[in-house]
């Protein structure tokens, strides 16, 4: 976490004077003894009022919740599951990863093009991958639409996202109801003098495999997303607000490895459903579940299509989807 940060959560409870999250911080300390968890006022799955395992909410529990509108201020945590269906690969899968695909360039370990020290030092790996990530190269799939006619239903409270993609925003989630918490390639800036770089120049650069300088000092210019050690963006604090009023949780395709991001999915109250959409179950929802926690594992499209089709949006998602990919296509023309 940022030190900027620190002051503001410790206000509010939630920083500790050791560095770290108290809630996270009291998780550790319930680690061997049952879980509190009291009751949102949802009846329970079979009924029977004691049987924990027995009250576990179903996906259909929580698509009922929303058509309700017993759940409308819903917060989205996403990671690089959501946008491998558009071709972008994640980070850490095994031989077809990013990470995997420098094992053999120049850098000491794959994190490395990530690190702002060895970034200053050999800006190229990154600048290399940076080019595979130009806008426009990959489009929004039908997950991010899916989170589009949440914000279009008036039920996104916010979205959280790991992405630095920008695909998010390709499909309509307005700034206000973004936090980008890794930054994104929207901007630039110079590394030495820090004025803002036009994004134009920089891209010109990258796609001509140079390295792109500032216009002013010449010093190396680098986007505005966050590299290992960096501060996170100021919005980032938004959680501090939005976790604790959230009524929903919607975890997808992340597998909650990096912090502090990753523990935002114990900020919520322990009445609030959370519903983790991922190949395989992660963090704490996979050593440390709550009554209303719904794991939903397996392919994500797959996934989202279920909980679509238990809402009955089926037919008003394909509708959305083809109405923004033919005025995204239109753009090229």
């Amino acid at each position: 976490m940022a030190q900027w940060a620190r002051p503001a959560l410790r206000a509010l409870g939630l920083w500790g004077p050791s560095g770290e999250l108290a809630w996270a911080r009291r998780l550790r300390s319930t680690v061997g003894r049952p879980p509190s968890c009291p009751s949102a006022g949802v009846s329970s799955v079979s009924g029977n009022g004691g049987d924990s395992a027995k009250e576990k909410l179903s996906l259909q529990d929580v698509a009922e919740l929303i058509l309700t509108r017993a759940c409308k201020r819903v917060v989205v945590m996403v990671g690089a599951g959501i946008s491998t269906p558009s071709g972008i690969p994640d980070f850490r899968s095994p031989g077809t990863g990013f990470y995997s695909s420098f094992q053999h360039c120049d850098v000491p370990y794959p994190e490395a093009i990530f690190e702002l020290t060895f970034f200053l030092h050999n800006p190229t790996p990154f600048l290399t991958w940076a080019k595979k990530m130009y806008p426009g190269n990959y489009r929004p799939n039908v997950i991010h639409y899916f989170l589009r006619l949440l914000e279009d239903k008036g039920l996104l409270l916010r979205l959280y996202t790991q992405n630095i993609d920008g695909l998010e925003r390709a499909a309509g989630i307005p700034a206000s109801k973004l936090v980008e918490a890794h930054g994104s390639f929207a901007s630039a800036t110079c590394t030495v003098c820090r004025r803002a770089t036009q994004m134009e120049g920089f891209w010109e650069a990258v796609m001509e495999d140079k390295v792109p300088r500032c216009a002013v000092c010449t010093g190396l210019v680098k986007p505005d997303i966050v590299f290992f050690g960096e501060a996170l963006p100021q919005r980032f604090l938004l959680h501090v607000v939005d976790f604790p009023t959230a009524d929903l949780l919607l975890i997808l395709g992340t597998s909650l490895q990096v912090e502090p991001f990753a523990s935002l999915s114990e900020a919520v109250r322990s009445s609030v459903p959370r519903v983790f959409m991922n190949q395989e179950a992660a963090g704490s929802l996979a050593w440390h579940s709550r009554r209303k926690d719904v794991l939903q594992l397996g392919e994500l499209v797959d996934s989202v299509d279920r909980l679509v089709a238990l809402l009955g949006w089926t037919e008003e998602l394909k509708d959305l989807v083809q109405r923004e990919t033919g005025q995204l296509s239109g753009q090229d023309r």
